[in-house]
């Protein structure tokens, strides 16, 4: 899948969580002047040298199947990101109003909506 890279900058809730050696950043975008978060935004925030690519790759070894394809994956990052900020573990952390920008490289069309997502943006995420 070739890369589609963008930067955004803005203030929203995010929501940090661990991932098998990640530290992972959830929040949600509108794509329209509703308000809705039908945008998923999951980025890794640690360690340094950690990319987006990784929460794919994670997600291609964790599904637990053979030849998961880029929908089931995408659905496996959003069930990750969204059971962390419903669970609120003590090594989670809830940002009500943090400002961050990411370096985002792949932008997923979700087959029909998931976790009230169309779309997974991953990258990599920096929290000021």
């Amino acid at each position: 899948m070739p890369k589609q890279l963008a930067s955004l900058t803005a203030r929203s809730r995010v929501t940090l969580f661990p991932l098998e050696g990640l530290t992972v950043a959830y929040t949600t975008q509108s794509g329209d002047a509703r308000g809705l978060g039908d945008i998923a935004v999951v980025a890794v925030t640690a360690p340094d040298n950690a990319k987006g690519e990784d929460l794919w790759s994670l997600a291609r070894s964790m599904a637990g199947r053979r030849g998961i394809y880029f929908q089931d994956q995408a659905r496996w990052i959003l069930t990750q990101a969204t059971r962390a900020r419903m669970v609120r573990a003590h090594d989670h952390q809830d940002l009500p109003n943090a400002e961050w920008t990411a370096e985002l490289d792949r932008t997923f069309q979700l087959d029909g909506l998931f976790a009230n997502h169309e779309t997974l943006r991953t990258g990599r995420m920096t929290i000021s």
